[in-house]
C-alpha cells in the first residue's frame, strides 16, 4: 500500500502545504508507505520506467499542476497505488480497503454553472438528483488503481497525444489536457466504445470522510495556482 504525492520544488515547499502533507503520516500506522516526488525526480521516474516519449511529453507540461497531473498518470499506471494532492488533509480514517481489489477508484465532482459553485456530493449523488446547470466529471484526486489499469492507460495515452499535438501554441489548457477533463473524457470514451466499466471502476462517494482539500493556502494567491496560470507562461 503506497501513497504518492508531488510538489515541484521541495526546497521551496510552503509551510502550510507541508502541514497538509504531514497529516498523511497517520496512514503509516496502517502499513501505508508514503512517497513525495519533486519535478526532477518525477521526470527521472518517467524517463526510466516509460522512456523518452513520455519524458518529452512531461517536459511540455509548463506548470507544476500539469506536471503533477501527468506524473500521477505515469506513476499509477506503472506502479499502482494511490496518488493524493498535497493540499488534501487526512482525517485518520481507515484506508486499507482502497487498495484491495485493483479497481480504479475516483471521486465524482459536480459544478453548478448557475451559481458558479461546486455541488456537495451529498446532494448530487442522491438518487434522482439532477439539474440542467450541473456539470458532472471525475476528479483526478485521489487516483487509486492497480498497475497497468486499462482506464489509466487510456488517460495517459490521451494526455501524451494532446501534449505532442499542441506543438504550435505550447500552452494547452491544463484541465482538459492532463487533468480531470482528460480523465473524464477517457472514461466516457471507454464506456462509449466498450460498454459498462463497473468491473474496473468504483466511484468514491465518501472521499470527504477520508480527506478534505484545504483552499485557504498561500500558493493559491499567485501563479502557482493553475487557475491563475492556465494557458500562460509560468515562472516558478
Amino acid at each position: 500500500m503506497r501513497i504518492v504525492q508531488f510538489w515541484d520544488d521541495l526546497g521551496r515547499l510552503p509551510e502550510d502545504v507541508c502541514e497538509c502533507i504531514n497529516t498523511w503520516r497517520r496512514a503509516e500506522q496502517q502499513g501505508v508507505e508514503r512517497l513525495l516526488f519533486d519535478k526532477h525526480e518525477a521526470r527521472e521516474f518517467i524517463r526510466r520506467r516509460l522512456g523518452p516519449r513520455h519524458s518529452h511529453a512531461y517536459d511540455k507540461c509548463y506548470h507544476p499542476a500539469m506536471q503533477s497531473d501527468y506524473f500521477r498518470l505515469c506513476y499509477i499506471f506503472v506502479e499502482g497505488g494511490c496518488y493524493v494532492d498535497t493540499d488534501d488533509v487526512y482525517d485518520g480514517a481507515q484506508i486499507q480497503h482502497l487498495f484491495g481489489d485493483g479497481r480504479l477508484k475516483l471521486q465524482p465532482l459536480c459544478y453548478d454553472t448557475a451559481t458558479n459553485m461546486m455541488v456537495p456530493p451529498s446532494l448530487f449523488t442522491a438518487p434522482g438528483a439532477n439539474a440542467a446547470s450541473w456539470i458532472f466529471y471525475f476528479n483526478n484526486n485521489p487516483l487509486i488503481a492497480a498497475s497497468g489499469h486499462p482506464l489509466i492507460d487510456r488517460a495517459l495515452a490521451q494526455a501524451t497525444l494532446s501534449l505532442e499535438n499542441d506543438s504550435v501554441h505550447g500552452l494547452p489548457e491544463i484541465q482538459s489536457t492532463t487533468g480531470p477533463g482528460n480523465l473524464t473524457k477517457s472514461i466516457f470514451d471507454a464506456v462509449t466504445e466498450c460498454g459498462k466499466v463497473k468491473h474496473s471502476l468504483l466511484v468514491l462517494r465518501d472521499w470527504e470522510s477520508i480527506a478534505r482539500s484545504i483552499w485557504d493556502l498561500s500558493y493559491r494567491n499567485d501563479p502557482r495556482n493553475w487557475r491563475l496560470s492556465n494557458c500562460r507562461g509560468y515562472q516558478g
